[in-house]
């Protein structure tokens, strides 16, 4: 099968074709500063605004709620370093769970080395956090609860409408990270209930170094970028001006097209899911079997070591990940997968598809063709899973 198999969507996406044509005119004709009066900068700024508002309608929310950012990780930054940081805050505990992404962990983290507290939530043999176990975790010095919306590793889709009730009964600011969810399934910000979102344009086939934060209007947050006074005085920093362009055109493509997409997706997941459970034995899927993204499909492989299939994968022009593509270069297994009860050795064994718009259905067949003879190579060469066959003969 000729050319490149690209399925590692939850890491990046290629830049819509539309979005670059968008985009390469605010690179060389309307350079300008968005900030500056004369025309070529009000342009600019006119721009930004339309961008503006083609984010807050994919999310149900005002225009003047979203914020431009870097990408995910400034938005997860700002949005607990905000609140941690915020005039008058009362308390030092902040909630998050133990399978959050590091943008979310190390924040927290931060904070936890001066002095805060910091709950890591359990999870199920899914993934799932418990809403019952965020209430029990509250205390009079909570100031901030912030989990993902859906896992980058495992897809597993969280229930953040229950657990933003719980919030607001508390009178808690409430973030979820819905970097892997915006431009996949459908996202009203006024029925998830959260104060906070962060977005990243890469995972939506917008451009890379671009983001959101959508801040609910009233949530006090401080600012966490200091200088001149762009984005209302909140963000400062002269304006992206071609990457915002971009995933504002992001925004608008997936908007028009996410229901059919997800649909088309889902039914490729279900067969690459089956297809590999079906055809590889001893091995297992990672996540909620229903409460899943469309386009995720997460298996650990007894036997094989995620490295090395996806190595040979990468051979056969097939680009997966094993774990999380900001974890790659890391011999731990996925804190993940450990935190969803996986044992390690196991764990090490984990692979992650994640499809998008340019897979197939030949595409879905050939890796199911190939994949079992690698597995099959691998555990050859395995003393672990030899001794695991011998004991059940």
């Amino acid at each position: 099968m000729a050319g490149l198999i690209y399925m590692d969507h939850a890491a990046t996406t290629p830049t819509h074709p539309e979005v670059w044509r968008e985009m390469s005119l605010w690179f060389t004709e309307y350079y300008g500063n968005p900030a500056t009066l004369y025309a070529l900068g009000s342009k600019c700024s006119e721009a930004v605004e339309q961008a503006r508002t083609a984010v807050a309608d994919l999310i149900g929310a005002k225009p003047e709620e979203i914020y431009f950012t870097s990408g995910g990780t400034e938005s997860d930054n700002w949005a607990i370093k905000g609140i941690a940081c915020a005039p008058g805050v009362k308390g030092n505990h902040i909630i998050t769970s133990s399978i959050e992404h590091h943008a979310v962990l190390e924040p927290c983290h931060f904070y936890e080395k001066r002095g805060c507290t910091v709950t890591l939530l359990p999870v199920d043999k899914h993934g799932l956090v418990d809403p019952d176990d965020v209430r029990k975790a509250i205390t009079d010095k909570t100031i901030l609860i912030t989990l993902m919306h859906a896992n980058n590793e495992v897809g597993t889709i969280e229930p953040i409408e229950v657990i933003s009730k719980i919030a607001k009964e508390r009178g808690i600011p409430f973030h979820t990270d819905a970097v892997q969810t915006v431009g996949k399934i459908s996202i009203d910000v006024n029925a998830l209930g959260c104060d906070m979102l962060s977005i990243s344009a890469h995972k939506l086939y917008g451009p890379k170094g671009v983001g959101a934060l959508y801040l609910r209007k009233g949530t006090k947050l401080q600012s966490f970028m200091h200088g001149g006074g762009q984005e209302r005085n909140r963000r400062a920093g002269t304006l992206n001006v071609p990457g915002i362009v971009g995933l504002g055109k992001a925004a608008q493509i997936a908007k028009a097209e996410l229901a059919a997409e997800a649909k088309r997706l889902t039914a490729l997941r279900d067969r690459l899911r089956d297809g590999i459970l079906n055809n590889i034995p001893d091995t297992s899927l990672n996540g909620h079997p229903a409460l899943r993204l469309p386009n995720n499909v997460s298996v650990c492989v007894d036997g094989a070591e995620g490295e090395a299939m996806l190595l040979c994968l990468d051979l056969n022009r097939v680009s997966v990940s094993s774990g999380s593509a900001c974890t790659t270069g890391s011999l731990e297994p996925s804190h993940v997968l450990l935190a969803m009860g996986i044992p390690a050795e196991r764990a090490h064994g984990s692979l992650r598809f994640t499809l998008g718009m340019d897979n197939t259905e030949e595409q879905i067949e050939y890796v199911i063709r190939i994949l079992p003879n690698i597995v099959h190579r691998l555990r050859q060469m395995s003393p672990t899973y030899a001794a695991k066959l011998s004991q059940r003969r």
